[in-house]
């Protein structure tokens, strides 16, 4: 089902507008041949920092590099969102931090845990995004008590300006449980591809062995305004995908697709977690009706309940595996072409310990976190 917040004019005009930006930015060209594999090329892996705030949080989940300096955003500072409270609470973190690449930690962001337009509270999730013109957006996914019958509400995305302030809340129109996002940053406009795990999912009672699942995970394309001195607003929801395995679980809270990230062509991967599978929803970017789970690009091998993805500067796909410490490289034809370990915590890689990751501006690193204990590393 497709989610629309306008009329079919209005649906083509941002669609006639968006083409024509994408058509001057090269986006809609192919990626090219590698003759060696990305992640052959970094050799590297080291720790950067903490990603502790000084209320505690812990669980580092999403991260974003600042694209462009304004307030207090630095060019190629990494942000980090944390899902968990000091008391390892998952659902209720609050805070997002800024590291440097020499490894400076400031508190960007700290949320009210109750703040308004945010339905059942704030736990920040994987989907961070910062933009060009100074926005940050990040998803919230809340729980009461860190556990699955805790669950509280279906969330939001939250809108901070420079400074780390509060500024807007998008919830409802098919937001439910916002869980990773991606973004097209088109300057006056953004795109945002954002996927949500609570579609179908009944909190289990207290105590409860039994976890909920269903299979209607969905991605969905939010268009928004992006222009440095107002506050952005929501133009058009599009339900581009559907029909993903989500559930319930004591360990994670919750599990679903997890990483997203936009190819050159246009073409939206999706981390379908549940599956171990990496799924492509062609013409992400323009496309007005739901692609369902998109089709598979690569399944199984070296994939293992993979969380984060980034797009490599090469047009690959990489992902971290949930399943183990691993990092995959997975050419857009399905080839799995690298796999190598990299939780540095846990000697082999510990199940769930790597979530988001993101390339760096140069393209040169790769900059992830690991939560088992709570640091950004950087592959380079």
């Amino acid at each position: 089902m497709k989610r629309t917040r306008r009329s079919a004019a209005g649906i083509a005009a941002v669609v006639t507008a968006t083409a024509g930006l994408l058509a001057g930015s090269g986006l809609m060209a192919t990626s090219a041949n590698a003759s060696t594999t990305y992640l052959g090329t970094l050799t590297q892996n080291t720790p950067v920092a903490s990603t502790v705030p000084g209320n505690g949080d812990v669980n580092p989940y999403g991260v974003a590099v600042v694209p462009r300096s304004t307030g207090d955003l630095v060019q190629g500072d990494v942000l980090v969102s944390n899902f968990n409270n000091s008391a390892n609470q998952q659902g209720t973190g609050t805070t997002i931090v800024q590291v440097s690449p020499t490894g400076a930690v400031t508190q960007f962001a700290g949320i009210n845990s109750h703040l308004a337009g945010c339905p059942g509270g704030v736990g920040l999730t994987t989907a961070l995004v910062a933009l060009r013109s100074g926005w940050v957006i990040v998803g919230s996914l809340p729980s009461t008590d860190g556990h699955p019958d805790g669950l509280s509400g279906p969330g939001c995305l939250i809108v901070l300006d420079s400074r780390g302030n509060v500024r807007e809340t998008f919830s409802g129109d098919g937001i439910n449980g916002p869980w990773d996002m991606t973004a097209l940053d088109l300057g006056g406009t953004a795109e945002l591809f954002v996927t949500n795990v609570l579609n179908g999912i009944v909190p289990p009672p207290a105590g409860s062995m039994t976890d909920s699942t269903a299979n209607e995970g969905t991605v969905l394309r939010i268009v928004i305004t992006s222009t440095p001195f107002a506050a952005p607003r929501r133009l058009l929801t599009t339900q581009i995908g559907s029909g993903f395995r989500e559930s319930t679980d004591p360990a994670a809270l919750i599990i679903g697709p997890t990483g997203v990230g936009l190819g050159r062509n246009g073409t939206l991967y999706v981390a379908d977690t549940l599956n171990s599978r990496i799924a492509k929803i062609p013409d992400a970017v323009l496309r007005l009706g739901d692609d369902g789970t998109g089709q598979t690009v690569s399944e199984g091998a070296n994939l293992m309940s993979e969380l984060g993805l980034a797009i490599a500067p090469n047009g690959d796909i990489l992902t971290v595996n949930g399943g183990n410490g691993d990092i995959v490289e997975t050419t857009p034809g399905g080839q799995q072409v690298t796999a190598e370990n990299i939780d540095l915590s846990t000697p082999g890689g510990a199940a769930g310990d790597l979530f988001g990751l993101a390339v760096s501006l140069d393209g040169r690193a790769v900059y992830y976190v690991n939560d088992g204990n709570n640091m950004l590393y950087k592959l380079s």
